[in-house]
This record gives C-alpha cells, structure tokens and sequence, in this order.
C-alpha cells in the first residue's frame, strides 16, 4: 500500500493470543473420542486444536502468535475476594491454599493436554503464562501492553470482551462460541452494538456489566434482580462499579432508578469485591518460553512427524505443518 510522498506503508499483521484450554476443552466435546492414537489413547482435543490453529493462522496470517496458558486456573487473590469463584468446578481440594486446588476435567482430556504442549513446542510456536494467575490475565496482559501490531484475541469466554479498544493499536475478539467456522469478532463497535454499551469505553464498560449481571459458571452471584439489560443501562448511565457504589452513598443521585437501587444495596458487599475478580489483571508476570514471531516452518520437524506417527495425528499436523508454509 503506498502512503505520502511515495513511501510504503506497511499493514500491519495481528499478534494472535490464543485462550488455549478454551480451545482444547471445544475440540475435545465437538469431536468423538473414538479418534484415537494407535495405543488407543483418545487424541480427538489434539486433533481439533491442531485443525483450529491450522484454520486460524491460514485465515488469519498472524506474523506473531501465543497460545496463553492458565499457571493457576483458580486464583488466590480472586478467590479471597470471592469464595464460590469456580468453587463447583474444583475436583479436590488441596492444603496448600486456594488457588491450588484441582480443576475438574474429563480423565481422557487430561492426558491429551501434554501432547498439545509438547507439539507446540516441536512447532516452535511460543507459549506464555504468569505464576498464580490465570490464561485470561496473561492475555490482557499481553495485549494491553502491545504498542506495534494489532491484537485479536481467540476465545470461547466472553469475559475477554473486555480487552477491545482502538488505540494505541487495536484489540480484537476472534469469539469461537459457535465454533471457529462461525466465529465472531468484536470490536469497540460491535461490542457497544451487541450489549447497548457506550463505544468509547466499551470494554471496560463490558467487564463491569458482567460484573452485575453475574455468570454462574464462574460462580459469580451477580446483583439480585439486575439482568443483563438493566446492568448495561446503569453502567452506561452511571460509570463504573465504583461509580455506581458511590452514587448509592449520594441520595441526590438519581442517575439510579429506586427499583434498582436497592438490590445494588443489597449486593454493595459483593459489588465491593466484584470488579477484582472480573477484571483481567493486566499487570500480571508473564514469561514467555521463547519469541512470539509465528515460525515459517517447525523448529524441529523430526520431532514434529515423530509426535504426529506416535499419537496417529495424521492430516491435522500436516494441515498445520502446511499453514506454518
């Protein structure tokens, strides 16, 4: 594309950050188990992921590219501020604290994680993760600190929704909710659109709605009586969670219509904490095991078709063998 003066202006291609277990657990319920290695061993979650980063690198042509990983899919500081936070997903509990509690997965899909990772790594395409905090945090973190190249985020959780903005450079949500055939993007725009939410701060906006509306699989109560709709109108009406706690303290506010302002009352404890716990925390530690820049090729091919006879991978590797080309 040619700019000013003759010069070349180059377009920008995204920085893929990838909700990996979003990805693995889809992969793992959308195709049969009867998919197997040639020990028998259930690889239908390796498969499906392979053919989804296939697609999304062929369709989408990232130059740089993550796949972001939980370190802890339940952590310490959320879950001090909330208990039930993911309490019914937790398997075992553990003694040494909170956040070290096991996250219930199907027994075939915990055997077919380690393949992913170990594929991955034969690939050459980078992983990233932050001690004690989740895949969501490294995520945000990651993108909130992206100064040069666009971002889209690929994820099945809408709690990523509130990473979109426009500058300094622009975040995307590629939402596989449907599957990646039917993927969704969401920008600033289309996320304002979606949920009646002001476009300027529509990600923000986004995380404190879902904040009052709350999300069961999360074990979040949310506000009693305050769906979806009215969460958004008072969050655009009114601001922040903060905001909204600081109206209730003013009873010349009436920016909050008396039906609602007595069940913001009666949630003001769990309001006090929510935003902590729904907020990504973008300043989490995230470490890296190598350079983001998406490989032109596997970094160790050998390694590659050796994982691809040993777990019967058959066409899926090579159609991600074939996108990295």
């Amino acid at each position: 594309m040619s700019g000013g003066g003759g010069r070349l202006c180059r377009v920008r291609t995204p920085l893929v950050l990838l909700d990996s277990a979003s990805l693995w657990f889809r992969a793992f319920y959308a195709l049969p188990e009867s998919m197997t290695a040639p020990d028998g061993t259930p690889v239908n979650a390796v498969r499906g992921f392979a053919d989804m980063i296939a697609k999304i690198i062929t369709d989408r042509r990232p130059s740089r590219f993550v796949a972001c990983l939980d370190a802890d899919w339940r952590p310490a500081f959320r879950v001090e501020a909330l208990p039930s936070y993911k309490a019914h997903r937790v398997a075992e509990a553990v003694t040494s604290g909170p956040g070290a509690d096991a996250e219930e997965v199907p027994d075939t899909l915990t055997p077919q994680v380690p393949v992913i990772l170990e594929l991955l790594d034969a690939l050459g395409i980078a992983t990233a993760e932050a001690a004690g905090y989740e895949a969501d945090d490294v995520i945000g973190a990651l993108a909130t600190a992206e100064d040069r190249d666009p971002v889209e985020v690929v994820t099945g959780d809408r709690d990523l929704f509130q990473l979109v903005r426009e500058e300094p450079t622009p975040v995307r949500v590629m939402y596989t909710g449907k599957g990646i055939a039917k993927a969704e993007f969401f920008g600033p725009e289309e996320l304002a659109a979606r949920y009646g939410l002001p476009v300027d701060r529509a990600g923000a906006a986004y995380a404190d709605m879902a904040a009052l509306r709350g999300d069961p699989s999360d074990g979040l109560p949310g506000v009693a009586g305050i769906g979806e709709k009215t969460a958004a109108g008072l969050i655009t009406a009114v601001g922040s969670v903060e905001d909204l706690l600081a109206a209730l303290d003013d009873p010349a506010d009436t920016r909050i219509p008396t039906r609602s302002r007595g069940k913001l009352e009666a949630a003001r404890e769990y309001l006090a904490v929510a935003p902590k716990v729904v907020r990504v925390a973008v300043d989490a530690p995230v470490s890296l095991d190598r350079d983001d820049v998406l490989p032109s090729a596997p970094v160790d091919l050998d390694r590659v078709r050796a994982l691809q006879e040993q777990w019967g991978l058959s066409r899926s590797v090579d159609r991600l063998v074939a996108a990295l080309g």
